[in-house]
């Protein structure tokens, strides 16, 4: 999956495709979310804290593997 690079302490890069929100965090760990809209990708993109909506709006409300 092609990632961006994001401004975050926390988060290094983001990805999205077909649903699978793709997070690599700064300590070089890869995750893999599920059945994450596209809308939802588009708030975490545009929030003013990647890492507090990732905490708040992403781990606790999506299934996820490391990868």
């Amino acid at each position: 999956m092609r990632r961006r690079l994001v401004n975050s302490s926390s988060v290094r890069s983001v990805g999205w495709s077909d649903g699978t929100l793709e997070l690599e965090y700064v300590n070089g760990s890869i995750y893999q979310y599920d059945e994450v809209p596209q809308t939802t990708f588009a708030a975490l993109l545009a929030a003013p804290s990647i890492g507090a909506y990732v905490n708040t709006h992403i781990k606790p409300c999506y299934d996820y593997r490391e990868i």
